[in-house]
């Protein structure tokens, strides 16, 4: 079976095993996207510096074309996590009179959980040991300092994460 067979099969249905799954991590069964090493599923774009021992749930979105993404040592990242260094938003509603993408640096400290779909937008930096719990929105250019326990969307610190650590 050719590349172009198994990345646009026949019978999407069917369930795919041994050397076809491995095709599945490919770029081309990954929209063009290089597969990477944290999860065949992750979209990560860009040159993201991130730490040791991190872990990329799948259906995760890294976007670091236009700005550094910084992920910090010992990092979980949920499933349907987004984190973003861009805006087009100026760009769009201005029917591109505004004619910039607007970027900016985006920190996630040592240690942090992202929880599932949580949103990360461009500029902020989340301090170590924070726990970002799913579905959270962290708006642009928001600091959450350490040890933070942030929910909500808007996202807002709830409580301090050292509950979890056995810190107080």
């Amino acid at each position: 079976m050719d590349q172009r067979q198994l990345s646009q099969p026949e019978n999407a249905h069917e369930i795919r095993t041994g050397n076809q799954l491995e095709h599945m991590k490919s770029k081309a069964f990954n929209h063009g996207i290089d597969a990477n090493p944290y999860n065949p599923h992750a979209w990560i774009l860009g040159s993201p510096i991130i730490g040791e021992d991190v872990w990329i749930g799948p259906f995760t979105l890294i976007d670091a074309r236009y700005a550094k993404v910084t992920i910090g040592r010992g990092c979980d990242i949920s499933t349907g996590a987004h984190i973003i260094s861009h805006s087009t938003v100026k760009r769009c509603i201005s029917e591109r009179k505004y004619n910039t993408i607007d970027a900016c640096d985006t920190v996630i400290e040592k240690y942090c959980f992202i929880g599932s779909n949580a949103v990360i937008l461009m500029g902020s930096r989340i301090g170590h040991h924070s726990l970002i719990a799913a579905g959270c929105v962290v708006k642009e250019h928001t600091v959450i300092p350490p040890y933070s326990l942030v929910a909500g969307v808007p996202g807002k610190i709830i409580s301090s994460s050292k509950k979890f650590t056995g810190k107080t």
